[in-house]
């Protein structure tokens, strides 16, 4: 299949390259040429605008900073749906509120093409791996035109119901784990008297009910980052997180929801940003908070 790439950030261009190896003819697009050079490097054709990424394609995966980059790529003079689009697949890929899902999805419909949202749940290993869990949104039929693609994409697709259904389940599977990481920060920060080397406390932790998922998989790191070292590579920083923080906060209170906990969650994120820990792994908090007003 044809398929166009449009955002090649982290996630973008992780899964711009796995369809490639899944034999996909696949063109990018990126505001910054310097996200682009790798996957045209590996074999990907490179479209001058958004518009010239859709006329490529037959259907076009967008993964997007924010609701403001969506109108830009789809709605701009060479935008994605600038020209003629009829009969193609639009995927929608962005953690964005369900309104912006929801209007984009009239927009493109209007064009003449399908719509499907699917946030995901996983970082850029999963993604290049095809283990993703997709949240999809969108008519029965549109789904199912996207699942074969979004198939070599997710070890689980979940169709949650209309467009809108996606990104509000995407939500709400981010929200606990946002909370969970300064949760964490505590625990180190009440336990760091005992003296209990990094590795060890962090294994003791992760071989517990005090574990997330992601601690499992990311305790190694996170102790050798209280140990002094380095992290390792970032997948997701700390204040991409901050900014889904601030869309969980805004469709709460779109929806008359309180979620005092994920507010305090933020300010706590905005501390360790101010710190020095923004561009950092989003799982930093737990790491400034350990060591806040640590003498």
């Amino acid at each position: 299949m044809r398929v166009g790439v449009a955002g090649l950030g982290k996630m973008g261009a992780a899964i711009a390259a796995r369809l490639m190896e899944c034999g996909h003819e696949v063109s990018v697009w990126n505001r910054s040429a310097d996200k682009v050079k790798p996957l045209a490097d590996a074999g990907a054709t490179v479209a001058a605008t958004p518009a010239g990424l859709a006329a490529q394609a037959d259907a076009i995966l967008t993964i997007l900073t924010d609701a403001a980059a969506i109108d830009t790529v789809y709605h701009g003079p060479s935008g994605l749906l600038s020209g003629n689009v009829s009969g193609k697949l639009f995927v929608e890929m962005s953690t964005v509120r369900p309104d912006t899902e929801i209007a984009l999805a009239e927009k493109v419909r209007a064009k003449g093409a399908a719509f499907v949202e699917c946030p995901v749940g996983g970082t850029t290993g999963p993604a290049r791996q095809g283990k993703l869990f997709g949240f999809a949104g969108g008519s029965e039929a549109d789904v199912t035109r996207a699942r074969p693609l979004l198939d070599q994409l997710c070890r689980r697709l979940e169709h949650v119901g209309e467009v809108g259904a996606g990104s509000g389940m995407k939500l709400a599977i981010n929200l606990p784990l946002m909370i969970y990481w300064q949760a964490l920060g505590e625990a180190l920060a009440i336990s760091r008297h005992l003296k209990i080397e990094p590795a060890r406390l962090m294994d003791i932790i992760a071989d517990t009910s005090g574990a997330s998922t992601a601690v499992k998989n990311r305790g190694p790191n996170i102790a050798a980052w209280l140990g002094g070292g380095d992290f390792g590579t970032v997948t997701f920083n700390l204040d991409d997180a901050r900014k889904d923080i601030r869309t969980m906060i805004a469709e709460g209170k779109a929806r008359g929801v309180e979620l005092p906990l994920i507010e305090k969650t933020l300010a706590c994120f905005d501390e360790a940003s101010a710190a020095g820990f923004g561009q950092k792994d989003g799982s930093g908090v737990a790491v400034y908070w350990a060591g806040r007003g640590k003498s």
